[in-house]
């Protein structure tokens, strides 16, 4: 056996129904479509989503709410975790490099200190945002805050 001589196998292919061709062929009339409907005309295509003329679910379920374009999500770091790393790793330093390169935060984030849990460490903390019960809680450990433009 080669190439050359390759066949399917016997009985797995069957030959094309050839439709509309006249009326002693068995399949001409209505060339096996059925009487009148949508499906028996030509150019009939159904949209993927079409349910039989029921309202489809994505006109049946409203629509909440929207996605903002120019908004953008922080990435938080609470006063408990940065006491945390200082207790783990002996950090006087909190800025990005020191973060991404712990996997703490990604460089396309932009990072946000919060104020759960509470700070007993001196740090050094460089973010973009902070709330006030975080920058009052580390300036009360003695530590600073450096907020980053941009």
């Amino acid at each position: 056996m080669d190439l050359s001589n390759l066949q399917p196998a016997k009985g797995s292919v069957r030959p094309r129904k050839r439709v509309g061709r006249g009326q002693g062929s068995g399949t001409g009339g209505t060339s096996t479509r059925g009487h009148k409907g949508a499906n028996s005309r030509s150019g009939n295509k159904k949209k993927h989503h079409f349910e039989g003329g029921q309202m489809p679910l994505q006109r049946r379920v409203p629509k909440r709410g929207f996605k903002n374009p120019n908004g953008f999500e922080y990435a938080t770091l609470n006063l408990d975790q940065i006491e945390e790393m200082v207790e783990k790793f002996g950090m006087d330093t909190l800025d990005l490099e020191v973060l991404t390169a712990n996997k703490v935060v990604r460089k396309t984030e932009k990072l946000k200190i919060l104020g759960r849990g509470e700070l007993k460490s001196k740090v050094t903390i460089h973010a973009h945002a902070c709330s006030k019960t975080a920058k009052d809680a580390i300036e009360a450990a003695g530590g600073t805050i450096n907020l980053i433009g941009g």
